[in-house]
């Protein structure tokens, strides 16, 4: 698996992304491009080309789930990782059976959300 670099971050909520860009951009030193719907981030993706994407799973339009479908229908394998207070155990395994990576619940602690982008990428990689 390659180096975790650029991040697509699909969030409709402009103060978790304020949080998210210091999170993921000075702490964790990734470039981060933000989209704030999932009509967005399907016209996003192709010219950033992002190593991961991380997907709020409620969004009005097309939420989390939707997205990745539209994604992967389109021909884009980037590997996903939701971003969602609804993170039940089933749920979870809900969104690992679309083919998520793996899922970061919300609120997420800003000193530690690289760290935790980092331990999924890494674990999705074996």
């Amino acid at each position: 698996m390659s180096q975790l670099k650029r991040i697509l971050y699909v969030e409709d909520e402009p103060d978790i992304r304020a949080v998210a860009q210091v999170a993921l951009e000075v702490v964790g030193g990734f470039e981060l491009r933000f989209c704030s719907s999932g009509y967005e981030a399907l016209e996003a993706v192709g010219a950033f080309g992002p190593d991961l994407i991380l997907l709020d799973v409620m969004m009005p339009g097309m939420d989390g789930p939707s997205t990745l479908e539209a994604l992967r229908r389109e021909g884009h394998a980037v590997p996903v990782i939701f971003v969602t207070a609804k993170a039940q155990p089933a749920e979870v395994e809900a969104y690992r059976a679309l083919g998520a990576l793996d899922v970061i619940r919300k609120p997420f602690d800003a000193m530690l959300l690289a760290a935790e982008v980092r331990a999924a990428w890494e674990q999705g990689g074996e």
